[in-house]
């Protein structure tokens, strides 16, 4: 099936056929203009068994992990890639460097900006011309600094519909927490106090996707990402995304029709683009974000490999990591599919 058709399908069990039709309407005008401005990006494309082997290995990092007096911090980072890493790493997973509030910049207030404090877009790409960029999209939620939450907040349209509002007395209790701050959070709005939903924390403001404005707002990032030089975009927190009361809340359907339309929008204007979830769970759960091989991520993080120990991305696990009893259940579980890969990690992803 073409990924444009994908993505109908998608948009359709997400919003209903007569909604979904007229979300493709606006969508796909998006990808005509975003192939007319990218033609090359369509034609960088190995083969899947190319795209990333047991043999890359990206470095995690922040953008002001290496300061030098008088530079910025992302120009000093590109210098030390070069001299230091270069032929050793493949790419770069440059942890959030936009502008942010809290939680070390897992609370975004403008996804289309570089902090300032760390440099410019134009030093990110520099270092994108030597090795692969994997960049954060931290997209279940926004800093409640953001302007589009305080847009919310004065009652500015669109930006009522944003996020999400819930009555206190609503039962929640079957909602999965990945934190034990309240779940909602009381703002004061245009309209007096509102209660939104805040999975991390309440500088963290969940997004609303039940409305089919803030999907094509996200499509929006991550097209604009990979315009930046993203070759791997890593989906922060998506086993969260879709919310619907009186369910758990997590790994909905929803959220992976959202995922594998990411998949489908990036199959269809560049398809050399490589998507990674971050769902630390139990590893049935984990593994679900493959889809069936090709329609979802094609990579998903390897929790359950302790991080001193590696195997290669086909989980084909090395002589002397096989001996090992701890990491025996993780290694010989049935690797993935040939398109995927489940990548260990040596620091928290």
């Amino acid at each position: 099936m073409r990924p444009e058709d994908r993505l109908r399908d998608h948009l359709a069990f997400l919003y209903g056929p007569e909604q979904g039709r007229d979300v493709w309407r606006t969508l796909q005008p998006l990808l005509d203009e975003f192939r007319r401005r990218n033609p090359h990006v369509a034609e960088r494309v190995p083969p899947p068994a190319e795209r990333l082997t047991e043999r890359d290995t990206f470095l995690i990092t922040y953008a002001d992990q290496v300061r030098e007096p008088g530079c910025s911090p992302l120009s000093t980072l590109g210098q030390f890639l070069r001299a230091r890493l270069a032929g050793i790493v493949a790419g770069v997973h440059l942890l959030p460097f936009f502008p942010y509030s809290s939680d070390d910049g897992f609370s975004v207030i403008d996804y289309y900006r570089v902090d300032p404090r760390v440099g410019t877009w134009d030093e990110v790409t520099a270092i994108g011309r030597h090795f692969r960029l994997m960049f954060d999209a931290v997209i279940n939620h926004v800093s409640r600094q953001s302007a589009w939450f305080q847009a919310f907040l004065r009652g500015e349209f669109p930006y009522t519909d944003y996020f999400i509002v819930v009555d206190p007395s609503v039962n929640l209790s079957q909602v999965v927490r990945p934190r034990t701050s309240p779940l909602l959070t009381p703002v004061e709005t245009a309209q007096g106090v509102r209660y939104v939903w805040t999975t991390f924390s309440s500088d963290q403001i969940d997004l609303n996707y039940h409305n089919p404005a803030v999907l094509l707002e996200i499509v929006k990032v991550l097209l604009f990402y990979v315009e930046q030089g993203a070759e791997v975009i890593r989906l922060d927190a998506i086993a969260y995304l879709w919310k619907e009361l009186g369910t758990p809340c997590i790994h909905l359907p929803q959220t992976h029709h959202v995922v594998k339309l990411f998949r489908a929008l990036l199959d269809a204007v560049a398809p050399g683009v490589i998507l990674i979830t971050e769902t630390n769970v139990p590893h049935e759960d984990n593994i679900s974000y493959f889809g069936d091989g090709t329609d979802e991520a094609q990579m998903v993080y390897n929790f359950a490999l302790p991080p001193p120990w590696w195997c290669t991305p086909s989980s084909r696990p090395t002589p002397s990591a096989s001996r090992l009893g701890p990491a025996r259940c993780a290694l010989h579980r049935p690797p993935p599919p040939s398109s995927t890969s489940w990548p260990p990690t040596t620091a928290s992803a």
